[in-house]
Order: structure tokens, then C-alpha cells, then sequence
């Protein structure tokens, strides 16, 4: 206590006050400020200290989808990686041992593409794989200083890469195994292929837009008329009907197509056994249509024609007839007959209900031609890698399919086999790194096999086929949110088998040896693969690029067998990085995260929702060829990032925020911010607008952050802690309502949710924080003795609420939480800490507090109508008395005297009512000059004439005794 012979002047008296004090600034300037703490937790070796603290703890994976090594971090990485490194870290405060690899996907496409632009297309596979590696090299770290940038703490010094040596060799490794388990076959079948990419592609690498078409309804003439007016029983009907004129025309079956180019190509007719077909005569023309009944009307009107049906039949009453090309007549190499195979996938949905038939342009064509015994070596692929018809293919050699469309209808024209063509826009796979429209091309690839059936040099078959045990896999997988179990249920119950050859350059090799005759593998090729793999591991892909055939195989076979150039395609690449990253390359100790007995697999994988046909997909393909089940736990999915009007951003429209900006005009806190308090399920709203919400929202929290930082600066938890059953009721209450308030949190970050925890936190800062408990508090913690029971037990509630604050907003406001930790007296990062421990929320106390908070809402209404009359100034000038119903009356009573410090007035009386009754008048007492508050013993004390009794206490005597409030 101040002895009274240094008193202050009567002016002075602020000076004795408890005002707040920290270093910790009320602005942010977070662009200048962030970027020192990242290079601290560089130099500090930060997330070395995140691993020792965890050391022994429970394990939480989760495994990063790796990005794709090519171009700048656009908003969607941004957001990526942002919401991982949340989940990872509200994991290393709950106690596990979360660690975070982060990785790249470095092979494929995209940076050759990139190459090629910068040095041509004619560099040789040792180039051209060189220069790949050092290109994605520097993306990788062009990309890193940029992620580091974000807050995202994870091995920056040691990620994981693709095309890591020990990686590549992996990769061989796992598909070796896939072959044991026997989901390996070569098939030539129709596969997606992209002219640009000049390869085959998956079904995770197509997307739909629309495309522009022609549609052809083209004729073929039936090569045996009377066949065809047999297996329609024409001289049954002809009994009745007495037609005979018709039976002298020509038959024509007709086709509906919108890839007219495929028509060159055709070597079958599809028609379904159960729809009906009927027989058209045409008025005025010496022919008669066959097409499906239920479509007869409708093909007449395309047409522009007149008919009558003079019979029908079942499709499967006409299996095997045989109809002319239709540029049979044009020229002798068309000169060729197309059977009539039944198939259900011709419908009379639309067109004409029978399918044209080109097998090595459609899958369904291919499988029933197959099916059929057509041989895949008889089948026509006119059409090359590059989209262009092989130079002596008849009449359209030479020419690119898109631009020979025309020439084909022209050609079908003059033939008198085209009934109508007509311009249409309809949705058309394209290659989702080009945007050009694909084909289904036929091509020898090797597959992972789907469904039944026998692999090559199986020698540990699979209980199951691939579609059964991963459908079973998704079952047994926790999907956030729910809805993407349907989703990629759908995908691997509908998806054909997986193509997973390439023929490109930059990528993990199949090591295969083919026979130049029989087209067999080595009879050794399961130890070459062993041998490749050590190759690889030793020197990089690049190593087996330089091996030749007399190396591997010796002088005796070499001669006889070709060394395959193909490429395992990129998502076999990063779909098997579990099996090396998890378990292998980055394992530690042989109890690294993720290790199972049945193989690794991680708590969790979270990418957009575009990777359930990726990523998703893939890993767990491969997963469950390797060991049966999925190589996850859980699937969490996050939307796009889309403008305020729903737009998805891109930089043709120019609606972007770029996070380089954003970093350096607000500060990678406010990306943060808006990432969590988003609800990524959907899509992820943001512009200039949105974001300036974003940052009033974070001078909220920071100044509340402040004022608790501010009111504790002098507090020693050690030496001035009061115990919990000697706290002031009020403080009890806080910290019961932020004990509530940490489990609620607490449940949303175990279930991946953070918008909730961000509204929650900004209401818990205004309402329960700054608009109640911290109102209530000021005047005990300016006006009382520094050192006084009443001033201790509140900075003990407010210290205990720090604790548990800065770790509630850690995993999402980690910046601010690191520098506030760091002005609090935290020695080391705040990520080696766990959840505070606060005392069992007492819901007794928060249910009477909740009622007080309500009384008090209620009497700030009332006087705010006074003030804004001009009948009283703060509300500490505010005489009430509150008349409430017994309940109320009991709870508000035992608040005794200071209720009107819960009222923020200088008098509260209470009194009994039917209901709540509010009176407000002036005080007219005298207003303390050091309080504020107006008491009628200002003065009392002639040596302090301008102060009242109770602040005299505080300072020169025993100090007022505070017992709730």
C-alpha cells in the first residue's frame, strides 16, 4: 500500500490505478511481423521441438496429398495446405505425436509439357528426363518458401518428393506387387487419348465440357434383303396385309452418331434382342428402313420424311445380318460387311436405336466385337497417336479426324447414304491438363484389373477381384463430409479397369522386356523388376533409361526381346505414395507413423473433392491390390475457391485473390483466418470484400487477446495464484463457462470443424469475454489493490483463460498465438503445449450466471433508454432497482452488494415483483474522480476530498472486501 505522505496530488490519481500494460502491440502489421517467425521457427528448429515433445505420445497421420511440382501456389494450394496444417496441429495440442511430411508430385505430363515449349520437342529421353528433374526442382522450391510463408509448420527440410531415387524405387516395388496379387494384364483395348498429351490417359485425368459435333444418321444396306425379310417373318404378314410392292426395295439399317470421324472405322452394328425394330417403306424412294419402333416417329420428322411400317421384330430375331459399309461403292477398301451384334447398351433412348460399331474408338464397341470373336489383331485403328488417319488409310489419309469431318459427310452425302446431319453442343470427355476434347483410341496398355480374371506371374492371388475389396474398403472409411462415401462408391463401382501406361519420358519406368514376336514378357521379369528397383535407387530413373537389353538379360536372349519404354502413369505415382513415404523413406523409427501390420495407412487424406477420381481413387486402388483394405481412415473433402458471386476463380476472369498478395497487403493470418472460419464442405468464398470482414473479425480477437495479455503482465501464477475454491464467484463462473466453452471446441476439432470454432471464439470474445466478464471486471482489476485477493482472483480466471484462449486459436491464428505466447512467458513454441486443463464446468453456476447475464442485458437496455433522453451519462451515474419474480430475486440476492458492480452502476437495490420491473434514475451523489463511480462518502476523507471511501480503502487501508463480483 502507498504510505499517505506520498500521496499524489488530487490530479494524480490515474497514476494509481492498475492500469493495463503489454509489449504485445493493439496492430497486427502482420506482413512485416510474419515473416520473422518463420525464419525464428527455422532457426529455432521448431517442429524438431514439436517431435521431442511427442516423443512416445499416440500417433496421428495425416499423409499429404502431394501437389503438383509446376507453377506458382494459386488459392486453392493455399487453402490446401492451410486447413492440414490446422488439422495437424489441433492434433500436437491434443497430445498425439502429429507429424507432417509434406511431399510433391514431381513426374508426368505438365513439365514435360513445359520442356517442350522451352527446348522443343525433339530432346532424347536422357534429356529430356535431366531436365524434368531439375525443372521440378525448382518449382519444389519456389513452392516451399511460398507454403512456409502460409505458417505451415512439417519436414520443409526433408519433404517427401515423387522422384526421390529411394521414391521411384518404391513405386517399382509396389507395382511388383500388384503383378504378384494378379491385377496386371496388357490388353489392347480402347483407352482415353489426348492428341496434346500424345498418350493414354485415365479416367482421374478427363473432365466434361461442352463440344460442338456434327451428328450423321447414316444408312447401311443390307447385304441379303431376303434374309432380312425373313428374319422379320415377312410372308406371315404378307398373308394379311397383301403389300407386295415394298418387298422390291433396297433395306437400309440406319445409325445415329455424334462422332462421325468413327465412321470410316466401322466394323459392327449394336442392336438390343428386346426392343422391337421395325421395317419402314418411304414414301416416294425405292427403300425401306430399319430402325426401333418407339423411334419411328421421330426419325421420320429428323428426316424430313414420310413411311409406313410394314413389320416388326425383336432385335434378337435379327443377330448376325450383315449390312454394306456405307462407302462400300466409293471406294474398294469400304468394301466390307458389318455384322449385327446384340448388345443392351443400344437403347431407344435416342438416335435410332441401333449403335454403329467402331471397336477400337469405343469400349462397349470393343467388348462386344471381342466378345463376338472378332480378333483385337483384325480390328481397324486407322487413327494415330497425334489424331491423324494413317497416310494410306482410304480416302481420309493423312488427315486430322476433328478437320476430316466434313470430307466424311460430304463423301456419305454423295454416296446417298446420309438421311440428315445437324450442328449440336453436348458434353464431351476432355483432357483436364489441354481442355481438348479426348477419344477413346485402341492401344496395347497395361491395366490394373478390376474385375475377374488372370494376371501375369501371380503367385499370391487376391481373395477378392480389386472392385469388391475396395468397395468394401469405403465402408469401413469415415468420410467428412459424409456424403463422399456415395461419391467415390460410385467411382469404383462403375469404373472400368485402370489403364496405367504411359508413353512418355519423364516417369518411373516399366521394366519390362517384351519377346519382338510373341509379344510375351521375360520368363525372368518379376527379378528384373527386383533388379530395376535397385537400379533405381542407386541412380534415379535416369539409370534404367541408360541400361540396355544385353545388361539386363545377357547376349543369348537380348537379341530377342525389346525393352519396354513405357511409364507408369503419375497417379500411380502419388496413389502409392503410402507405401514408401508411410513406411519407408521417411519412417525413423520402426514405429513411424502409419505403420500397420497389414501395411501403412494414415488417420487421414484431405484434398478438394475433385480427388475422389484422383488421388482418393488411385491410393485406394493400390492399397487394396497390395494389402486389401484402404490406406486411409478417413477422407476429408474441401471444396473450390470461388468469388463472392459463386464463381470459381481463375485468371481468364480475373477474379482471383492471389496469396502472394494477400500475404503481403494483410498478412498470410487473414488467409488463415478466412480458411477457417469457412465451411469448406462447399465451396470457399473469397474477395476483397470478404476478406475486409475477415480482418475486422481478427482485431476483435487480437484486441480482446490484448486486453487478457495486458491485465495479467504483473501476474506470477506461481506466487499470486488464488485457488480455485478461493476464487470471487464470478471468476468461478468464467472459468466453468470456458471450461464448457473448451469442450465444445475441443469436439469440432476432433471432428475437422473450424468455421464453428471461429464463430465461436469471435461470440465467446464479444459476449461472454468483453460485453460481460471483462465489463464486470474492470473496476476490480483498475481499482483494487495490486496485490489484493480480489484484483489476484481475477487475474487468476484471466490467466487460466490466456492459457486455454491461445491454445484454442493456435492451430488457425498461429502467428498470433506464437507472439502472444511468447509476450505471456512461454519459453518455446506454444505447439509443444497441449489443451489447458481447466476446472469441470460447474453447470449449476453457469446456469445461475446465464440468468444474471440476462437481468443484466435487460437493466443495460433500460438505461441506455435513459441515457440516450440525456437523463444520465455512463451508467455508472445510473441509480436501479430491479423488481424480478423469487426465483430471479434469490439468484440476484446473493450477488448482496455487489450486484451493482455486475450492473456496472453505482446502485443496485433489489426488490420482489410478479416480473421483471426496471427503474433508472440519476444518482445524486458525487462522482469519484479516481472511480467514477458516484458514492455519497466522496470526501469523507478531508485528505482525499475528491475520492471515495472505498478507493481510500484500496489505496491507503485494509482495501474493500469483494465477495461475488
Amino acid at each position: 500500500m502507498t504510505d499517505k505522505t506520498d500521496t499524489p496530488s488530487a490530479t494524480d490519481y490515474r497514476a494509481t490505478l492498475n492500469l493495463p500494460d503489454t509489449p504485445f502491440p493493439m496492430r497486427g502489421d502482420l506482413p512485416k511481423r510474419e515473416p520473422g517467425w518463420v525464419k525464428q521457427w527455422d532457426e529455432e528448429g521448431t517442429y524438431k521441438q514439436l517431435r521431442d515433445a511427442r516423443c512416445g505420445a499416440p500417433l496421428f497421420v495425416l499423409h499429404d496429398g502431394p501437389p503438383y511440382a509446376n507453377g506458382q501456389l494459386h488459392m486453392g494450394h493455399a487453402v490446401n495446405k492451410i486447413l492440414k496444417d490446422m488439422i495437424v496441429k489441433a492434433r500436437q495440442l491434443a497430445g498425439f505425436d502429429a507429424q507432417y511430411v509434406p511431399g510433391w508430385d514431381c513426374h508426368g505430363l505438365p513439365i514435360e509439357n513445359a520442356i517442350e515449349k522451352k527446348f522443343g520437342r525433339n530432346l532424347s529421353r536422357d534429356e529430356m528426363q535431366a531436365k524434368s528433374r531439375a525443372y521440378a526442382a525448382e518449382q519444389i522450391e519456389q513452392q516451399r518458401v511460398d507454403f512456409k510463408r502460409l505458417g505451415v509448420l512439417g519436414t520443409w527440410d526433408d519433404p517427401y518428393k515423387t522422384m526421390n531415387f529411394a521414391n521411384e524405387a518404391g513405386e517399382i516395388r509396389a507395382f511388383k506387387r500388384v503383378i504378384e496379387r494378379g491385377f496386371v494384364y496388357r490388353g489392347q483395348k480402347p483407352v482415353y487419348w489426348c492428341f496434346d498429351c500424345g498418350s493414354s490417359l485415365a479416367e482421374f485425368e478427363i473432365e466434361y465440357a461442352d463440344k460442338k459435333s456434327s451428328t450423321v444418321d447414316v444408312a447401311f444396306q443390307a447385304a441379303d434383303k431376303a434374309e432380312v425379310q425373313r428374319r422379320f417373318n415377312v410372308a406371315e404378314q404378307l398373308a394379311l396385309t397383301h403389300e407386295l410392292p415394298w418387298l422390291q426395295k433396297d433395306i437400309f439399317v440406319v445409325i445415329w452418331t455424334t462422332t462421325a470421324w468413327t465412321i470410316p472405322a466401322n466394323q459392327a452394328l449394336n442392336l438390343n434382342p428386346e426392343l422391337d425394330y421395325s421395317l419402314v417403306e418411304i414414301d416416294g424412294q425405292d427403300r425401306v428402313l430399319l430402325v426401333a419402333s418407339a423411334l419411328v416417329e421421330q426419325c421420320l420428322e429428323r428426316w424430313g420424311l414420310q413411311g409406313t411400317v410394314r413389320a416388326t421384330a425383336k432385335g434378337k430375331a435379327l443377330d448376325h445380318l450383315q449390312f454394306r459399309h456405307p462407302l462400300a461403292d466409293v471406294h474398294p477398301g469400304y468394301d466390307r460387311l458389318s455384322p449385327v451384334y446384340l448388345a443392351d447398351y443400344a437403347t431407344a433412348d435416342d438416335g435410332t436405336g441401333i449403335v454403329h460399331s467402331a471397336p477400337a474408338y469405343g469400349l462397349d464397341d470393343f467388348n462386344s466385337c471381342v466378345s463376338h470373336g472378332v480378333k483385337v489383331q483384325d480390328i481397324l485403328n486407322p487413327v494415330q497417336g497425334n489424331g491423324v488417319y494413317a497416310a494410306d488409310f482410304p480416302l481420309f489419309g493423312g488427315q486430322h479426324i476433328w478437320k476430316a469431318v466434313p470430307q466424311i459427310i460430304e463423301a456419305l452425302k454423295n454416296a446417298g447414304r446420309l438421311l440428315a446431319t445437324k450442328e449440336i453442343s453436348h458434353s464431351y470427355p476432355h483432357c483436364w491438363r489441354h481442355k481438348t476434347p479426348v477419344i477413346y483410341r485402341a492401344a496395347a496398355q497395361w491395366f490394373v484389373r478390376m474385375d475377374e480374371g488372370e494376371g501375369v506371374f501371380t503367385k499370391d492371388k487376391a481373395p477378392k477381384t480389386l472392385r469388391q475389396l475396395a468397395l468394401d474398403a469405403i465402408e469401413h472409411t469415415s468420410f467428412y463430409p459424409e456424403n463422399g462415401k456415395a461419391r467415390l462408391h460410385d467411382m469404383i463401382a462403375n469404373r472400368p479397369d485402370w489403364c496405367i501406361s504411359r508413353q512418355r519420358s519423364w516417369g518411373v519406368p516399366i521394366p519390362f522386356f517384351l519377346h519382338k514376336v510373341s509379344g510375351e514378357l521375360h520368363p525372368r521379369t518379376m527379378e528384373i523388376l527386383d533388379q530395376a528397383a535397385d537400379i533405381v535407387e542407386k541412380g534415379g530413373i535416369e539409370a534404367w533409361s541408360r541400361v540396355t537389353a544385353e545388361e539386363i538379360l545377357g547376349a543369348a536372349d537380348a537379341p530377342d526381346y525389346a525393352k519396354s519404354t513405357d511409364i507408369l502413369e503419375v497417379w500411380f505415382d502419388s496413389g502409392s505414395t503410402f507405401f514408401h513415404v508411410l513406411r519407408g523413406t521417411h519412417q525413423g523409427t520402426a514405429e513411424h507413423p502409419g505403420y500397420h501390420h497389414q501395411g501403412p495407412e494414415a488417420d487421414l487424406y484431405l484434398e478438394g473433392h475433385d480427388q475422389h477420381r484422383g488421388w482418393f481413387h488411385s491410393s485406394l486402388l493400390l492399397a487394396c491390390a497390395l494389402y486389401g483394405r484402404a490406406p486411409y481412415r478417413g477422407l476429408l473433402t474441401h471444396g473450390f475457391t470461388v468469388d463472392s458471386q459463386g464463381r470459381k476463380m481463375s485468371k481468364s476472369l480475373g477474379n482471383g485473390i492471389d496469396p502472394q498478395e494477400i500475404t503481403k497487403k494483410l498478412g498470410a493470418e487473414i488467409i488463415r483466418l478466412w480458411v477457417a472460419a469457412s465451411d469448406y464442405s462447399g465451396d470457399i468464398a473469397g474477395d476483397d470484400k470478404i476478406l475486409a470482414r475477415v480482418v475486422d473479425a481478427y482485431r476483435r480477437i487480437r484486441n480482446t487477446l490484448r486486453f487478457l495479455l495486458a491485465n495479467v503482465s504483473d501476474f506470477d501464477a506461481v506466487k499470486d495464484a488464488v485457488p480455485f475454491d478461493e476464487l470471487l464467484e464470478v471468476d468461478r463462473y468464467a472459468l466453468a463457462r470456458a471450461s464448457q466453452f473448451q469442450a465444445e471446441i475441443l469436439a469440432h476439432y476432433d471432428r475437422y470443424e473450424f468455421h464453428p470454432v471461429v464463430a465461436k471464439l469471435q461470440v465467446y470474445c464479444s459476449e461472454d469475454l468483453g460485453a460481460f466478464y471483462l465489463d464486470v471486471l474492470k473496476d476490480r482489476l483498475y481499482t483494487s489493490a495490486p496485490k489484493s485477493h480480489a484484483r489476484r482472483s481475477a487475474q487468476t480466471a484471466l490467466w487460466h483463460i490466456t492459457q486455454a484462449m491461445l491454445r484454442w486459436m493456435a492451430p488457425f491464428l498461429s502467428f498470433t498465438a506464437e507472439e502472444a505466447w511468447r509476450t505471456f512467458g512461454g519459453q518455446k513454441t506454444i505447439f509443444t503445449e497441449t489443451y489447458w486443463s481447466l476446472p469441470i464446468a460447474d453447470e449449476g453456476l453457469i446456469a445461475k450466471w446465464d440468468r444474471v447475464h440476462a437481468v443484466r442485458d435487460a437493466v443495460n437496455k433500460s438505461i441506455e433508454a435513459v441515457r440516450a433522453e440525456g437523463g444520465v451519462g455512463s451508467s455508472l451515474q445510473a441509480n436501479v432497482k430491479v423488481g424480478v419474480p423469487a426465483d430471479d430475486h434469490a439468484i440476484l440476492a446473493s450477488l448482496g452488494d455487489d450486484l451493482k458492480f455486475v450492473f456496472i452502476t453505482s446502485a443496485a437495490l433489489l426488490e420482489a415483483a410478479d416480473e421483471l420491473r426496471i427503474e433508472v434514475t440519476p444518482s445524486t451523489a458525487t462522482k469519484c474522480e479516481r472511480c467514477w463511480h458516484w458514492r455519497d462518502d466522496v470526501g469523507a476523507d478531508p485528505a482525499h476530498p475528491t475520492i471515495c471511501g472505498r478507493c481510500v480503502s484500496n489505496l491507503y487501508g485494509e482495501g474493500e472486501r469483494r465477495t461475488v463480483a
